[in-house]
């Protein structure tokens, strides 16, 4: 009896689902506007938003202009949004917001525009144009905005986009680091490059990290250096040392940056011992 019903029931779905096919391949050839409106409406309130979006590409620039402009417009958008399109959902959102600075869904049309780029920013290690101009949207949402809904969300993925790019610019620096033991002129450009981290990023959840791999790398420069450079970047090293000590005296890389501090103390000891 159960299976018969099931059977029914999936038979009346496929019905369902023709008589809808057909309607749609019907008023998707023919020119009747109105039509392709109505229906392009029906499937969005569906949530069929892959045929809502074709139907509204058709009849969008028929609606420029006119009082319905402003909603197929919007609409066309966000279906691409709700369908993963994120290129032509932000493409689309900034042609409504130019074209309707006054509308009542502008603050929507903002963040999910500036959302599109969100989506689109890849993996720290590949190129972050995207990621770019995802945080001059939000940031300029954050500015404009800050009582809306959409605030605290707004704020929590500029926040992730600039980890992101922090991420990035940590990871070249270790690079060159990396690169510098064998080549020094690479690793004075780590030091530098560890610098301008630490002082561009002061807030950053990676600060600990590239306080770290900056005793590391003045460590490695100052033990392999020549005997005129030696002890000015041993002391160099130890202040990097006490720096990392001074801001997070618990750090995970506490054992092995105690490790180099050692070296650094014994090898300065020798200069302290000639002094006497």
């Amino acid at each position: 009896m159960f299976s018969k019903m099931r059977t029914i029931f999936s038979l009346f779905l496929l019905f369902v689902f023709m008589v809808s096919c057909s309607e749609y391949q019907k008023v998707l050839k023919n020119e009747d506007v109105k039509a392709k409106y109505e229906l392009a409406e029906k499937f969005y309130e569906k949530g069929d938003f892959k045929r809502a979006n074709r139907l509204y590409e058709q009849i969008a620039p028929k609606y420029v202009g006119k009082p319905q402009g402003e909603r197929v417009m919007f609409f066309f958008a966000d279906s691409y949004f709700k369908n993963e399109d994120y290129y032509l959902s932000g493409y689309q959102f900034e042609r409504f917001i130019k074209s309707y600075p006054k509308s009542d869904k502008i603050q929507e049309a903002s963040f999910l525009g500036a959302k599109s780029y969100y989506e689109l920013s890849p993996v720290y290690s590949l190129d972050q144009t995207d990621t770019d101009k995802a945080l001059v949207k939000l940031q300029n949402f954050i500015n404009t905005y800050p009582d809306s809904e959409y605030f605290e969300e707004a704020n929590k993925m500029a926040r992730e986009l600039t980890s992101k790019k922090e991420k990035k610019q940590l990871e070249i620096a270790k690079q060159f680091a990396k690169l510098g033991e064998f080549n020094f002129p690479i690793l004075i450009s780590a030091i530098t490059a560890l610098d301008n981290f630490i002082t561009d990023n002061p807030g950053s959840i990676y600060r600990e990290e590239a306080l770290y791999y900056r005793v590391e790398a003045t460590t490695n420069l100052a033990l392999n250096s020549t005997q005129n450079k030696r002890k000015e970047r041993l002391e160099d090293a130890l202040s990097s040392y006490n720096n990392l000590m001074r801001y997070f005296p618990e750090s995970e890389f506490k054992k092995k940056a105690d490790n180099l501090a050692e070296k650094i103390q014994e090898e300065l000891g020798v200069y302290a011992t000639n002094t006497k």
